[in-house]
C-alpha cells in the first residue's frame, strides 16, 4: 500500500494459504482449504440475501447496531479507499478479537452519520482469493494465516463527505456488527480514469525495456509472464487487463493474491485479452517514488485493475482487494 493510505491495515497481517486443484473450470471455493470448516464457511458467505438482515426502515445506524448482538466483537478492515457520489464498490474483511477472519453471510449499511437514517442492507458476497496451486506465488505459499475471501458490496452514496458504515455478518452465535468510516468525494474531484473514459497513453515496463532483467520489473516470486507488451502498444488493438501491484512491497499484502488471480485468469482469457502487470516503485525501492504509469493514472494507492475494451475505452476499474469473481467480471466487461 502506498504511503499515506490507512485502509486495509487490518488485512495486512493475514494472507491466503492452502492447496487447490489445477482444473481451470473448478469451483473457486474448492481451492479454499477445507481444514477447520473454512471452505464451508466461505461457500456460505458467497450467497447473502437481503431479507436475512434487519431492515433499515427509517432506523439510524446506532439503532440498527443496538439490535445486533455481538457488536464490538469484530472489526471491519476496509480494502477500498476511493469513493465518489453514486454507486461504489466497498470491499472489506471482517476480523475477530483473535485476529482471525470471520466468514458468513454479510451485508453493509451506510449513513451520513451514526445517528442519521441508514441505507441498506447492501449484500456483500464473499469473493474467493485463493488460486489454484500452479498460480500461487512463493509469497502466498509460505504465509501461515488464511485470508481466503474478501467481501464486497455495491453501495450508494448520495452526497460527498464523511459517511458512517456498519458491516453485519451472520455467525453461529448470531449477527455481529462492525463500524467503519469512509470519505466520499464528488465525481468532479475523482481524477483517476473511470469507466467509459480513455486511459492515459502510457508505456508500461516490459521484458524488452528491462533488457531481460524481469526481476527489476516484477517483485513476485517467481516472476510472472505479464510483461510481454507495453500498454501503449496494445490499447485500442485488443482488450487489456492492466494490473498495478507490487507483490513484495505492498504493505497491505493484498497485491500478491490479486497478481496470482490475474495469472489464473490469464490462463483462461489470455488468447482474448492482453494481461499486463505493472510494478509500483522506481527500481522496486519505496524511497524512490512511483513509476511513471502510476503517475499517469493519478494513483495514490494500490493494487488497482483497469480493464480496457478493444475500442480503447475503460470498461471496469477495481481498487484494493478483489477476488476471482470480481476480476473475471471485469474482464468480461470488455469481451
Amino acid at each position: 500500500m502506498l504511503r499515506g493510505l490507512t485502509v486495509v491495515a487490518l488485512l495486512g497481517a493475514l494472507l491466503v494459504t492452502g492447496c487447490g486443484g489445477d482444473d481451470g473450470d473448478a469451483d473457486p471455493v474448492s481451492q479454499v482449504p477445507a481444514e477447520g470448516g473454512l471452505q464451508e464457511r466461505v461457500r456460505e458467505a458467497q450467497s447473502p440475501v437481503e431479507s436475512e438482515f434487519p431492515s433499515a426502515d427509517g432506523k439510524t445506524l446506532d439503532e440498527l447496531a443496538a439490535e445486533v448482538k455481538g457488536g464490538g466483537t469484530v472489526e471491519a478492515g476496509l480494502a477500498t479507499s476511493v469513493f465518489t457520489v453514486g454507486e461504489d464498490r466497498l470491499a472489506f474483511g471482517v476480523i475477530d478479537n483473535e485476529g482471525q477472519f470471520v466468514y458468513g453471510k454479510t451485508a453493509v449499511y451506510v449513513a451520513p452519520a451514526p445517528d442519521a437514517a441508514a441505507q441498506g442492507p447492501f449484500v456483500a458476497p464473499a469473493d474467493v482469493l485463493v488460486t489454484q496451486g500452479r498460480y500461487r506465488s512463493q509469497q502466498a505459499a509460505t504465509e501461515g494465516d488464511p485470508f481466503a475471501a474478501v467481501y464486497s458490496a455495491q453501495v450508494e452514496f448520495s452526497k460527498p463527505g464523511t459517511w458512517a458504515v456498519m458491516t453485519v455478518t451472520t455467525t453461529p452465535d448470531g449477527l455481529v456488527a462492525a463500524p467503519a468510516q469512509v470519505e466520499v468525494s464528488s465525481k468532479k474531484d475523482d481524477k483517476i480514469p473511470d469507466v467509459g473514459e480513455d486511459p492515459p497513453d502510457v508505456d508500461t515496463d516490459t521484458v524488452e525495456s528491462a533488457k531481460g532483467n524481469v526481476e527489476s520489473i516484477d517483485t513476485r516470486r517467481p516472476t510472472s509472464d505479464m510483461h510481454a507488451a507495453s500498454f501503449a502498444d496494445v490499447v485500442g488493438q485488443k482488450p487489456v487487463a492492466l494490473l498495478f501491484a507490487t507483490p513484495q512491497l505492498c504493505q497491505s499484502r493484498v497485491c500478491g493474491p490479486v497478481t496470482d488471480v490475474a495469472l489464473q485468469l490469464k490462463a483462461k482469457y489470455g488468447d482474448e485479452v492482453e494481461f499486463i502487470h505493472q510494478e509500483v516503485y522506481v527500481d522496486n525501492d519505496v524511497n524512490k517514488g512511483l513509476r511513471e504509469p502510476l503517475k499517469a493514472f493519478r494513483l495514490r494507492t494500490e493494487p488497482w485493475l483497469f480493464v480496457v475494451g478493444a475500442d480503447g475505452k475503460i470498461t471496469a476499474r477495481l481498487e484494493g482487494s478483489f477476488g476471482l469473481g470480481a476480476f473475471e467480471d471485469a474482464i468480461n466487461s470488455a469481451l
